[in-house]
């Protein structure tokens, strides 16, 4: 019998219940495909990795993190509570000592959500990776927490809630946001005046696949880490970079994230974006949860996979190399200039603009 070399818990939750239209992008066969391409594989025949279900998440959760206008009781279904509890889940396999690595795949998914609540963006209505993190720096005590986010859309909802907090590092690489929702997350958006620096954005051409995601990783994301030197990594690992998404443009396969993945080596994978549900989603998913594993998923190859989607050319490879330098360079000396805002009567106070679907 084939045993994963590092304990994984997967936490299943395809929320049959909830979805924004029949052929909306983020409906429930997202996750659906994923569920029998894990069931004829054979994922959970592997000694050591396991499905679980989802907790229930309370409402007390979600105000941990967020101010709901009107009410956090009118912003969650019960799918958003057991999304987020989902989430949690994973948490706690990890934190009790019973699985060394956990994933939870579930929806709907949170990182557009930021700390002020008044509706749906970007399919997101609560923040489930910021929610877990609370849960479990209230559960078990404060800790320095980095959270990588690869979601091919800009983590504008994890930054805003974390915006202020010097403990949690947030590193969001997404496509260029000047060609993409939400037109956020370019690299000289830091941080507020007491973590300066702990908010990176490393904004990625079009056309971004496999080679340069990993100059990324190597080159920025890693030294940072190691010079942040968190208590936990969680990667919120939105797939719509993948080449066959429908609503990006990006390079990026199944083996690319599963490279990624094993690079980051976080504890907890909490499932954002990733729309490709046929070609990408179970694919990527049965990959990454390899890597988790500690198991080869170079063998996962996805519909489509042809050798010029692994090619990076050499202007996308140039534009990658000039954006990690800069990224680098504010990182490790974030200048004050950066904060977007003005100290009024001893407030720090900012403008943004902030669209809801």
């Amino acid at each position: 019998m084939l045993t994963a070399r590092t304990s994984l818990g997967v936490v299943f939750f395809p929320a049959f219940d909830w979805g924004i239209s029949p052929t909306h992008p983020e409906r429930e066969e997202r996750l659906l495909y994923t569920q029998d391409q894990f069931k004829e594989e054979g994922l959970f025949d592997v000694c050591g990795i396991d499905e679980y279900s989802p907790q229930v998440g309370s409402l007390a959760d979600v105000e941990r993190v967020h101010f709901c206008v009107p009410d956090a009781g009118r912003i969650c279904g019960a799918s958003h509570l057991v999304s987020l509890g989902g989430a949690i889940r994973a948490g706690e396999l990890v934190f009790s000592g019973e699985k060394e690595k956990a994933l939870a795949l579930v929806r709907p998914p949170g990182h557009h959500a930021m700390k002020v609540v008044h509706g749906n963006r970007g399919f997101c209505d609560v923040n489930i990776t910021a929610i877990m993190v609370e849960y479990l720096r209230e559960k078990y005590g404060p800790m320095r927490v980095a959270i990588i986010d690869t979601d091919c859309h800009h983590s504008d909802g994890i930054s805003d809630v974390y915006w202020n907090d010097p403990d949690t590092l947030l590193i969001s690489l997404h496509q260029d946001p000047r060609t993409i929702f939400p037109g956020t997350g370019l690299p000289m958006e830091l941080g507020g005046p007491t973590a300066l620096g702990a908010n990176i954005n490393i904004p990625l051409p079009p056309g971004t696949g496999d080679r340069g995601y990993l100059y990324a990783v190597e080159n920025v994301v890693l030294p940072i880490l190691d010079r942040f030197k968190p208590d936990l990594v969680v990667n919120a690992a939105g797939q719509d970079s993948h080449f066959s998404d429908p609503l990006t443009n990006m390079n990026l396969t199944s083996r690319g994230y599963a490279e990624i993945t094993r690079a980051l080596g976080a504890k907890l994978t909490v499932l954002e974006g990733g729309y490709a549900i046929h070609g990408a989603l179970p694919y990527t998913n049965l990959a990454i949860a390899l890597a988790l594993g500690g198991l080869n998923g170079n063998g996962v190859a996805e519909p489509g996979l042809t050798p010029n989607i692994l090619r990076l050319g050499q202007i996308v490879s140039d534009e990658v190399e000039k954006v990690c330098e800069l990224v680098l360079d504010l990182a490790l000396d974030p200048p004050r200039a950066s904060l977007k805002g003005d100290f009024v009567d001893g407030w720090y106070m900012r403008t943004k603009d902030i669209y809801y679907d």
